[in-house]
């Protein structure tokens, strides 16, 4: 059997919600087709966790460990990391300098995605539709006067770079940017601000296996909140519906879009893209791309490999012979 390095922690806040893919990841595995192993990422050092909750501390000249006698090197490793160093590239750089399989994008997508302005810059040079947006730096004059002069309210406010809305805010007065500002600047160095779209909020998974790219069956994001913020997204203050009660052309368009943005990112693994699709003039408009979207018992992805009527224990199975191709 082959050993698999199931990786989680991280050195962001998301690490919270990496603890919870990889719960969700372990006790889906295989056991009859995958030697498992969970490696901690952790600002204080990186660790295998035994399943007495033992740490014993992993081997960065290769990626290894030792457990009593035996050296154990891993085959594949199966990216349960959301934010730094797991969803940004750095992660995957070390691997490729390893000869490591692993179970995402590489790390020129990985690194490009994780920041929302390259993200939505490549996708428009490539055709598909996207909010108009501005990217700010934290040590240049943001003003008030020069956002609302290149854009028009309402806007989202976000970190630029990660993954689960932490930081982010929508904003429907001039008199409120600033304090949003702020809040995402908390976050990261780099923000975005762009124009809401209005319209329906649709999420899709899309993976590749044997070669050919498939797209799960599509969510409808119905937040409780104001938006599809943090608390929306992981404490269960909105609505999924999977499958989406969307028309069969809705869902094609979404489908076919999403499809078309993992071939021109040259993704890998499993993927989800978040869509707002704009009723008015038929069009979804790409909001950004999770290369390492979250497996926890209420995340979306789970969901859809459920409405496919498929098992999260084949599913992972099949994205690490993918991987290992």
């Amino acid at each position: 059997m082959k050993n698999i390095a199931l990786v989680t922690g991280g050195y962001s806040g998301e690490a919270v919600i990496s603890y919870k893919t990889a719960a969700t990841i372990q006790n889906n595995l295989d056991a009859t087709k995958w030697n498992s192993y969970l490696i901690d990422i952790h600002p204080d050092g990186w660790f295998f966790i035994t399943q007495l909750g033992e740490k014993i501390i992993v081997d960065k000249n290769d990626f290894s460990i030792t457990v009593g006698d035996e050296h154990i090197k891993f085959d594949a490793v199966l990216i349960g990391l959301h934010g730094t160093p797991g969803e940004d590239g750095k992660l995957q750089g070390y691997l490729d300098c390893l000869k490591i399989p692993y179970t995402s994008c590489d790390a020129a997508t990985s690194a490009l995605t994780f920041n929302k302005r390259y993200t939505v810059a490549v996708a428009a040079f490539a055709g598909i539709h996207v909010a108009k947006s501005m990217h700010l730096f934290k040590n240049e004059t943001n003003s008030v006067e020069d956002i609302l002069a290149q854009l028009t309210l309402p806007v989202f406010v976000k970190p630029n770079n990660g993954g689960s809305s932490i930081g982010m805010s929508k904003v429907s007065n001039a008199d409120e940017l600033p304090s949003a500002l702020q809040k995402a600047f908390k976050e990261d160095e780099q923000i975005l601000v762009e124009e809401f779209i209005k319209g329906r909020e649709f999420t899709i998974g899309v993976f590749k296996t044997k070669g050919k790219i498939v797209s799960l069956p599509m969510t409808e994001v119905v937040s409780k909140n104001d938006f599809f913020d943090f608390e929306a997204k992981y404490e269960g203050k909105s609505e999924e519906v999977t499958p989406a009660n969307a028309t069969e052309k809705i869902t094609l368009q979404v489908k076919q879009t999403a499809e078309k943005i993992y071939k021109i990112f040259n993704c890998k693994g499993i993927v989800r893209i978040d869509f707002i699709y704009d009723e008015v003039n038929e069009v979804p408009y790409m909001l950004e791309i999770n290369t390492v979207p979250g497996q926890s018992a209420a995340s979306i992805v789970p969901q859809q490999v459920k409405a496919m009527n498929g098992t999260l224990k084949e599913f992972y199975s099949l994205l690490l012979q993918e991987c290992l191709l």
